[in-house]
């Protein structure tokens, strides 16, 4: 019977296994061996070139730029995907009136596509018929050149940040929906404010939510693509770069797949490492 078991449980796994394999595990070593070719405009051949790729990545400015853009977008995303989003749920969590409503609206965003996202905002910030400018030009002032290279990445960051705002708010009022109602009547009954409620019992008890959601929140941060892309394409003077968009650009601009996957490499190093390290010291906390 263990035997037959077994067989089963090998049928129903291996059509996950397969596709495992050829979409993540395959095309993850061909990564690695390619980091180390030189390897340009996706030719059939390519060459060992052993440290070369990463070499060059420790003297790109490029990078540290990029590695720069990634630690304030994760300033941000802290503040406001964990810490605003948890702040909503708090609130929303407290009404009798409207709370679906509430909790569609705000999760709204998640449903629209990065690349829709992404259009919305690249042409509310169009210089000729953009919606900033239009606004300026309504009430007398003169339009303005809203991307340059110093405000290319806070005007980039904005949609990004503002997107995912709602899926964290959702995971927090699961995360209080599951905080005992007697924990509550108890502390009314001690004659505990809503402020003293919400730092000394809510947030205490949300602790496993509130990790699982910075994890979340910082290891996206070096997912980013589609949006930043859509409105800025790295520039100007590559100034909102991200280690994603430098390898596309590297990839399918420059054509250089060798240098395009050794930077794929370092963000799945970042990635891996700072997921780990987060986990370990907000568990031990």
């Amino acid at each position: 019977m263990a035997v037959k078991s077994s067989r089963y449980w090998l049928i129903f796994i291996s059509p996950a296994m397969f596709l495992i394999a050829v979409f993540l595990l395959w095309p993850l070593a061909k990564t690695v061996v390619y980091s180390f070719s030189e390897w340009k405009n996706f030719s059939i051949t390519y060459t060992f070139a052993g440290l070369a790729n990463y070499k060059r990545m420790a003297a790109d400015s490029v990078i540290r730029i990029a590695l720069k853009n990634s630690g304030i977008l994760i300033i941000f995303a802290l503040i406001f995907q964990v810490g605003f989003s948890l702040l909503l749920a708090i609130l929303v969590d407290s009404v009798n009136h409207l709370f679906k409503f509430y909790r569609t609206v705000y999760f709204f965003p998640i449903v629209i596509s990065g690349t829709a996202i992404g259009l919305m905002f690249a042409l509310a910030y169009k210089y000729e018929y953009g919606l900033l400018n239009f606004f300026l030009t309504l009430f007398g002032q003169e339009k303005r050149v809203w991307i340059t290279p110093k405000t290319s990445i806070f005007l980039a960051l904005i949609p990004v940040v503002w997107q995912y705002v709602g899926f964290y708010f959702v995971i927090f009022l699961t995360g209080l929906s599951k905080i005992p109602a007697d924990v509550y009547e108890a502390a009314m009954l001690d004659g505990v404010t809503p402020i003293q409620k919400a730092i000394k019992i809510t947030i205490p008890m949300l602790r496993d939510t509130l990790v699982s959601c910075t994890v979340l929140v910082v290891s996206g941060c070096f997912r980013v693509f589609d949006t930043v892309f859509i409105i800025t394409k790295g520039g100007p003077l590559d100034s909102s770069q991200f280690l994603s968009t430098y390898m596309y650009k590297m990839a399918f601009e420059n054509f250089n797949g060798g240098y395009a996957s050794a930077i794929a490499m370092l963000m799945i190093f970042i990635g891996v490492f700072i997921t780990v390290c987060l986990r370990k010291a907000l568990k031990a906390q």
